[in-house]
């Protein structure tokens, strides 16, 4: 199989790249950082990049929360007119198969039960109760304490940033340009992918990279709020088998089917911290009650479709993977 790879010489694409390549097939990089002007909104540029390709990898993403609302524009035109100008290049090359890197921002919060009302959907949390170092979502009937669960495919979206908000907009481009095609889509809805070649140090990085960052220079890691929040680490190298599993599996015409992606196995983000400071011998992390709006408190989900259908299946273990992360250089290291 040919692929094309947006976004190849990246964080996810290379080592998609190279899961491709392992198993066979021809993997074809359309990068900015690699070739200039090979940028998905040039539709010229990427036509010919389509040219004996089989199947998409679209990898290429402005990701993070950003700065604030001044990202929209730029957030909105790498991702989504981007997006656009891609499938519409597909659709006059006859390229049928698309894989998306998704996201689990696209749900929001996660899935929270309350003991008297059941399953719930807390609002945004408040700037007040922010500042007064109350973290977690309260039920919206009751104002009592909520159980944090797993999400499903099925969850509503509900997006929270803009960031969250393109990538649920990719996932509706991809939708429509299945159906009017017969194309086949899919969307792995990434969890917190971390591993080898990591971005340091940027608006943009996660916040493995940024512990792990401190760490290299001898710095205590910096935990937001109070360290409690949910989150599904899954390595990078599970997530690059995800998008071969999914390119390589019978295609579903006319439709996107979307599948989480993560590990299986939430942690807090408290834990990663103190899992990178041990791995290194590093100082111990320093929670500082400190907030980003826009943030989610919890947010783990099932991929038990991405298991049963596709027959993936995480393989690195969290302590396994932290203990390699710590000493792995990230994009953008000297040297």
């Amino acid at each position: 199989m040919r692929v094309l790879v947006t976004g190849g010489a990246g964080f996810i694409g290379s080592h998609v790249v190279e899961a491709l390549a392992e198993h066979g097939h021809e993997a074809v990089v359309f990068d900015v950082h690699a070739e200039p002007g090979a940028d998905v909104r040039d539709a010229a540029a990427v036509l010919r990049a389509l040219s004996g390709v089989d199947a998409v990898c679209h990898q290429a993403a402005m990701v993070g929360l950003g700065k604030g609302f001044a990202d929209a524009a730029e957030y909105v035109s790498r991702n989504d007119l981007g997006t656009a100008v891609l499938l519409t290049a597909m659709a006059e090359a006859g390229v049928r198969r698309l894989v998306l890197a998704g996201s689990m921002v696209v749900y929001g919060e996660g899935r929270y039960r309350c003991e008297r009302h059941g399953v719930v959907r807390p609002g945004p949390r408040a700037v007040a109760d922010l500042a007064a170092g109350r973290f977690e979502p309260r039920c919206p009937h009751c104002g009592e304490e909520l159980t944090p669960g797993l999400v499903g495919e099925d969850a509503p979206a509900d997006p929270r940033n803009v960031y969250a908000t393109t990538k649920l907009a990719q996932e509706h481009l991809a939708a429509a340009w299945a159906r009017a095609t017969g194309g086949s889509a899919v969307s792995l809805r990434y969890h917190n992918v971390y591993g080898p070649r990591m971005p340091r140090d940027t608006p943009y990085a996660g916040v493995a990279s940024f512990f792990r960052s401190a760490l290299a220079r001898g710095e205590a890691p910096r935990v937001f709020e109070d360290g409690a929040q949910r989150r599904d680490f899954v390595h990078v190298r599970d997530v690059a088998a995800a998008n071969l599993a999914a390119l390589t599996a019978a295609p579903r015409e006319g439709t996107l089917t979307a599948y989480n992606t993560g590990s299986g196995e939430p942690h807090t983000v408290g834990e990663m911290a103190r899992a990178l400071a041990a791995a290194v011998g590093g100082p111990e992390p320093v929670v500082t009650g400190e907030y980003r709006l826009g943030d989610v408190r919890h947010i783990t989900a099932d991929s038990t479709r991405l298991r049963a259908e596709l027959g993936w299946t995480a393989e690195t273990g969290f302590q396994e993977g932290m203990r390699e992360f710590a000493r792995s250089r990230l994009r953008g290291d000297a040297g």
